[in-house]
């Protein structure tokens, strides 16, 4: 827990721990507008702590992790954070020894440095880090008993050994930081996962996210999705996790599954469903019936796909758009309507290159093609 050393005021410590609980959980079951509102009572009943403006700003951050190519809201992110960052600047110039003070303002520059790694501003991003990193590590020192603060640990331990192994161009900036290690950096996470306080779902994710791309163990990865899916069901990030976990596995049949309850969730309009996941959802589950053999069916699909990406596809077209054109042109050839598939064909070869692409459909130009 917190130290609480914020104010002197008399405040109703327990009713900010449930508050704050309360609003967590609003936003990870993405009930953004209830999670304001939580946050909007914490701001006003602890105008001298920071948490309402920390987690304010974290209700802003779902909002782009849901529709990351959308950068209209990353402004609003940063000045919500520059808030949280002043505010905490504020408290540590009265009493430099404040951990909560030195925990918010050290999750504020990791978030900011985490949508700048995103947005791919590297330099800007390795110093957020470096400033967050040596106020959590400082807080650490400070309330060893502060279970939370190894989050920040745990992503850095982790992050630090795999980030400049994947993406050479933030090699250079490593010299400025602590050696990685990504074993103990699992260890860290799993810890708050199962005894955080307020980080334990964010821990969860992370420990999700890692083990899906980088670690590309599925065993884990799906131990970690069915207790996020438990808690927070209609979390389409979670659910889509789950989806891929069985495409990676070649189990289209599974995976088609969970895409069609995405599907009817995006066709329900249920808040965070969003023509992205739609996108998505209808490539999977038209790739199910494909593998299936159904052709009539997985056409419609992959349609649907194609439409949503000719309108998401902003600066290049989607690997989404560039599958699902050259599936449709195989698609009518099967279905005998020749002329469709070779309408098909020639928009690939307008498309970029992907996965030898340009090679099929020029086969499949010369030579219908059969299944």
């Amino acid at each position: 827990m917190f130290t609480l050393q914020i104010s002197a005021q008399n405040y109703n410590w327990a009713r900010h721990d449930s508050l704050v609980k309360a609003g967590i959980n609003q936003i990870y079951g993405i009930e953004f507008d209830k999670a304001e509102k939580t946050f909007d009572v914490v701001e006003k009943e602890y105008s001298t702590h920071p948490s309402g403006k920390f987690f304010k700003a974290m209700i802003t951050w779902w909002r782009i992790l849901l529709n990351l190519d959308d950068e209209s809201m990353d402004q609003k992110f940063y000045d919500q954070l520059d808030e949280t960052i002043k505010m905490c600047d504020d408290i540590l110039d009265k009493n430099d020894e404040n951990v909560d003070a030195m925990f918010f303002k050290g999750g504020a520059l990791g978030f900011r440095g985490r949508l700048r790694a995103i947005r791919e501003s590297w330099f800007k991003a390795a110093l957020d880090g470096k400033e967050g990193l040596g106020l959590v590590f400082k807080a650490y020192q400070a309330n060893p008993k502060n279970v939370d603060i190894q989050l920040g640990f745990g992503i850095y331990h982790y992050y630090a050994e795999v980030i400049p192994q994947k993406y050479p161009a933030v090699k250079p900036f490593m010299i400025f930081f602590p050696k990685g290690d990504k074993t103990k950096g699992l260890k860290e996470l799993e810890n708050v996962a199962w005894n955080g306080r307020y980080a334990r779902i964010e821990a969860r994710y992370f420990l999700l996210t890692l083990n899906f791309q980088f670690e590309e163990n599925m065993t884990e990865t799906l131990k970690w999705v069915h207790m996020l899916l438990y808690d927070f069901p209609n979390n389409p990030m979670f659910q889509r996790y789950y989806g891929l976990v069985y495409v990676k596995q070649n189990n289209y049949s599974e995976a088609s599954k969970i895409f069609r309850e995405i599907y009817y969730k995006c066709n329900q309009k249920m808040p965070g469903y969003n023509d992205r996941f739609k996108r998505e959802a209808t490539y999977y589950v038209g790739n199910d019936f494909m593998i299936k053999n159904k052709p009539d069916s997985a056409a419609v699909y992959f349609e649907k796909s194609e439409k949503l990406s000719l309108s998401l596809d902003k600066k290049e077209e989607s690997g989404f758009q560039i599958n699902a054109v050259l599936f449709l042109g195989m698609l009518y050839d099967q279905l005998g309507e020749r002329e469709k598939a070779i309408q098909y064909y020639n928009r690939v070869l307008q498309l970029k290159e992907r996965n030898n692409s340009h090679q099929q459909a020029a086969q499949f130009l010369k030579t219908p093609y059969k299944r």
